[in-house]
């Protein structure tokens, strides 16, 4: 089970009480880039590049498809790597969709979150429709996430299955 969406969207929250609930394995891509960089994903952005970010980050998610048989959240940019979209076809991907205004409530404006920096909420907004069709289009299964307890969302998803 692979889920994917925007930064907001609950797929670390929502990830953790899924694999919990299904008695599987937990596995945040995000953190595994942090524990190969030794640092956060925002000091990789400012000191490497988002080019570096992107390697580390595409590296990460390789190994979580292949060799993780939990629940596996990606980070929200990582599905507009083709070889990243490729690798999800033999997966059960959940697309957590998420509004801006709760989006925003919960990555929060002064957050550390290096796409984010200059006019969070625009930049946002312009990240969430971007890749919204490639979310759509890679989801087996979308759950929405506005104005829900994470519990409800992982409800949802596991009736789905």
């Amino acid at each position: 089970m692979v889920l994917i969406g925007p930064p907001g969207s609950g797929k670390s929250t929502v990830g953790r009480l899924l694999a919990d609930h299904l008695g599987v394995s937990f596995r945040d891509t995000d953190t595994d880039v942090e524990a190969v960089a030794g640092k956060p994903i925002s000091d990789v952005f400012i000191e490497d590049g988002e080019a570096a970010f992107r390697e580390m980050e595409a590296v990460a998610v390789r190994a979580a498809l292949e060799g993780h048989d939990g629940v596996v959240s990606l980070g929200g940019g990582s599905v507009l790597h083709g070889p990243t979209q490729e690798l999800l076809a033999g997966h059960r991907v959940v697309y957590l969709r998420v509004g801006l205004d709760q989006a925003v409530k919960r990555v929060g404006l002064g957050s550390a979150r290096p796409l984010l920096v200059l006019n969070p909420r625009s930049q946002l907004r312009k990240l969430m429709e971007e890749r919204r069709p490639v979310y759509e289009r890679l989801a087996v299964t979308t759950v929405e996430t506005d104005d829900r307890e994470p519990e409800d969302v992982v409800a949802e998803i596991a009736a789905a299955l």
